[in-house]
């Protein structure tokens, strides 16, 4: 079985500037490249699980979006970083659709695609739901202070395994916590 790390993209790998479809929005944090790296180093399956409403609320198309998509994918490429997947839900809350975070719906899509342990994986993320997401589909998890992290630390009810100031000590805590 294969062990997989689910990372949330904004606020998580890049600055969360809004919703936002274009490459001169797009700033990587700091060492979050290299986290990437070190994760796929490790025989880690890198997936990102996002939503994406600002494709229901027609900011961007469904189209522009994944054409963005592809273009950050080939960046992260250009880095030597092979995301195996991007999950993206366009939804709006109020939707209730199946897929939207904290909803576990993309983490059993991508277990069952490419054989993954969940025991032995992480969902790492900015938001309080990326960390309920990860605790239900009975992933470790880590909370990041990128991002929105901080702003919402007060609304965390479900206690992540890990706090990490960004992408990169997550990563060294998840190294560190696995030898």
């Amino acid at each position: 079985m294969q062990k997989a790390v689910f990372l949330d993209r904004d606020g998580t790998i890049n600055k969360d500037v809004g919703d936002f479809c274009s490459l001169d929005k797009l700033f990587f944090i700091d060492r979050s490249i290299d986290a990437l790296k070190i994760l796929q180093e490790h025989n880690y399956l890198l997936i990102i699980i996002t939503n994406q409403t600002g494709i229901n609320k027609k900011i961007f198309s469904e189209e522009e979006f994944l054409n963005f998509n592809q273009q950050y994918l080939n960046i992260l490429k250009s880095y030597g970083i092979d995301i195996k997947e991007v999950f993206y839900c366009p939804h709006l809350k109020e939707e209730n659709c199946i897929c939207r975070k904290p909803k576990t719906y993309f983490i059993d899509v991508a277990k069952e695609k490419y054989n993954i342990d969940l025991n032995n994986s992480y969902t790492i993320g900015d938001h309080p739901h990326d960390v309920e997401m990860g605790k239900n589909a009975n992933t470790k998890t880590i909370y990041l202070l990128s991002g929105h992290g901080q702003k919402h630390l007060n609304e965390l009810n479900t206690k992540p395994d890990f706090i990490a100031k960004n992408l990169y000590g997550a990563v060294v805590w998840i190294i560190n916590n696995t030898k």
